[in-house]
């Protein structure tokens, strides 16, 4: 058996419940498609820089072709060791893990001895299993360690989930957050039903993957009745993300959530220019995931935006198919145009040659 929950060390499951900036981890590839060592290293140092809270490493935005092309001990040995070795604070290192039971299981067996301390379950391998096997997957994983839920929207590969599938989820002892990603309001709601129905509010910490509303998740009182006849309601909130969008211009990401934070905590009304940025960041989205072509560029729009800023070298993909579609880098250039106090680039040029270094 794997740490439980109450045995993550106390540093990291505050960080957790606080709520962090958890950028999703890309892949830096050369012009053969190999792994960039060097280049990797320095996306991992920028985002502990930046003031990231933790990293997720082998989740979609590092590509679920990692595993098929031997890439997925290398690089996320690779995220535990920079981050260890870099930041002088502890990050809370998630693996994503993927696959059928056995594959998911051995997955989370790898990052456990990696020193990772949660692993985020993606369940689209398992696509047409009865809800019963979909809780004896997350079981078998959290077995092994500390699992995070994964909403995924469907778009990229998600399977629908209702309420009393997260209300199961959320009474596995060893869950300890949920990524709320179906881009969809009714969904979202469905897993906050789920986990206080299970009565796990003070367990689970909500993070969020909707990149289409990531700020008014996070400004957002999220009021749920306790049970269908109960006066009851608890008051849910999502504490942190856990993003590709937080893949990029992430310094500005971490002052984000710093900002709601402060608000927050204060009370009482949340300030209208804040409240007014979740069009800002959810137009920066549109462009960044190409959501005018199915996120078919989702990934390499995040990679184009790191090498504009000379961190990557190429928006290659392990998947030669995948780039940005006809549009999209017009798109991100108006994006640069409209928002350019959401973009970190001098934060970025001011340190990149020692991230590459």
């Amino acid at each position: 058996m794997g740490l439980h929950h109450s045995e993550l060390p106390p540093e990291i499951l505050a960080t957790l419940r606080r709520g962090a900036v958890i950028p999703a981890h890309p892949l830096a590839l050369d012009a053969s498609r190999s792994l960039d060592p060097r280049r990797q290293r320095a996306l991992t140092r920028y985002y502990l820089d930046a003031g990231s809270g933790g990293l997720a490493v082998g989740v979609h935005t590092t590509q679920f072709a990692i595993r098929e092309t031997g890439l997925y001990k290398p690089v996320l040995e690779a995220a535990a060791r920079e981050a260890a070795d870099w930041a002088n604070r502890p990050a809370v290192m998630v693996a994503g893990v993927a696959g059928r039971t056995a594959q998911a299981v051995g997955e989370a067996q790898l990052a456990r001895d990696l020193g990772y301390h949660a692993v985020l379950v993606s369940m689209g391998a398992m696509r047409g299993a009865s809800g019963d096997e979909l809780i004896e997957h997350c079981k078998a994983v959290a077995a092994e360690m500390p699992i995070i839920g994964f909403y995924m929207q469907t778009a990229v590969g998600g399977i629908e989930l209702d309420a009393s599938f997260w209300q199961r989820f959320s009474s596995i002892d060893n869950a300890v957050a949920i990524k709320v990603a179906p881009f969809n309001r009714y969904r979202t709601l469905d897993v906050m039903r789920g986990i206080v129905a299970a009565g796990a509010e003070e367990r689970i910490t909500l993070y969020t993957g909707n990149d289409d509303h990531i700020v008014a998740d996070l400004i957002t009182p999220f009021d749920i009745p306790r049970a269908r006849h109960s006066d009851e309601t608890v008051r849910m909130r999502f504490r942190g993300g856990l993003l590709g969008h937080w893949s990029v211009w992430t310094r500005k990401a971490v002052e984000l959530l710093d900002r709601i934070h402060a608000a927050v905590e204060v009370g009482g009304p949340v300030p209208a220019d804040l409240m007014a940025l979740d069009a800002r960041v959810t137009d920066c989205n549109a462009a960044f995931f190409d959501v005018a072509n199915n996120f078919h560029g989702c990934i390499a729009g995040c990679h184009e935006v790191l090498r504009r800023q000379g961190l990557l070298e190429g928006i290659w993909c392990l998947d030669p198919e995948e780039g940005l579609s006809p549009g999209q880098a017009a798109e991100i250039d108006r994006i640069y145009a409209a928002h350019p106090d959401l973009a970190d680039d001098d934060f970025v040029a001011a340190n990149r040659e020692r991230w590459l270094s």
